[in-house]
C-alpha cells in the first residue's frame, strides 16, 4: 500500500504541469499559459511498492471556458530507462527526496496496473488519504480473461486521447480533455468492453462525472 506523505513539493505538481501541458497534442491552446487547479483524481498501488501512480484531474481556466484534463503520472526515485521523452520534470519531495515525474502512459508500471483496475484486480485509492478507496471511481469489464497489454509498442497521442495498444488488436484509450456525461446517459459507449469513470470538481463548485478510460476492441472510431 502506498503511503501518502503530506509534505512540501518543489516545484509543485501544478507548476510542473503548467510547463508541460502546452507541449501535448491534446492540450487546447490558450493565451497566457495554463491557469490550473487540482480538480480530483485517484491513485493506484504499485505491487512492488516502488513507483507512485496518480491519475490527476486538473482544470484549466485560461480559455473561454474551463477545460478538465486527465493526467496520469508516475513518481520514481531514479530515472526510468529510455523514457526521457515521457519525463514531465523532477521535484524535491520533503520526505522522499528527488522524484522523477513521468507521463504514466509511457511507464510500464502504470500500463500494467490500469488493466488490473478495469478488470477489478486493483482498487482505486483516494488521492489524499492512505488506505482509503476512491469510492467515486467506477469500473466495468465485459471481456474474458486479462487484458493483454503490448508493453513493447509505444503509446500514441491524438488530439483527444492517448491510445495504449494491446496484443489482441484492441486499444485502451485514456481520455485527456474530459467531457462531462449528460445526466442519465450510459457511461460505457458502444464498441467498448470496459471503462473507468470518475468525477471531478468544476471551477463553479459543481461536480462533473465522465469517462477516464475506455477499452476498444475494434478499430478506433
Amino acid at each position: 500500500m502506498a503511503v501518502i506523505h503530506h509534505t512540501r513539493l518543489k516545484p509543485t505538481k501544478l507548476e510542473l504541469l503548467a510547463s508541460w501541458l502546452p507541449s501535448r497534442p491534446w492540450y487546447r491552446d490558450s493565451a497566457g499559459g495554463p491557469k490550473l487547479a487540482n480538480a480530483g483524481g485517484f491513485r493506484l498501488d504499485d505491487p512492488q511498492g516502488e513507483v507512485g501512480i496518480e491519475f490527476i484531474v486538473v482544470t484549466d481556466a485560461s480559455g473561454p471556458g474551463p477545460t478538465a484534463y486527465l493526467v496520469p503520472l508516475t513518481y520514481r526515485g531514479a530515472p526510468l530507462d529510455r523514457a526521457e521523452h515521457a519525463l514531465v520534470g523532477t521535484m524535491e519531495h520533503g520526505v522522499l527526496g528527488r522524484r522523477w515525474v513521468y507521463d504514466g502512459c509511457h511507464d510500464p508500471v502504470l500500463i500494467d496496473q490500469l488493466p488490473a483496475l478495469i478488470e477489478g484486480r486493483a482498487q482505486a485509492q483516494d488521492q489524499n488519504t492512505t488506505g482509503v478507496p476512491a469510492r467515486d471511481v467506477t469500473c466495468a469489464y465485459a471481456g474474458e480473461g486479462p487484458i493483454p497489454m503490448s508493453l513493447a509498442t509505444a503509446a500514441t497521442e491524438t488530439q483527444e486521447s492517448t491510445e495504449l495498444p494491446t496484443l489482441n488488436g484492441a486499444s485502451l484509450r485514456l481520455h485527456r480533455a474530459l467531457r462531462p456525461a449528460p445526466d442519465a446517459s450510459p457511461l460505457s459507449p458502444g464498441g467498448t468492453t470496459g471503462h473507468v469513470a470518475g468525477s471531478w470538481h468544476m471551477p463553479d463548485g459543481s461536480r462533473a462525472v465522465g469517462l477516464f478510460a475506455t477499452l476498444h476492441t475494434g478499430p478506433r472510431s
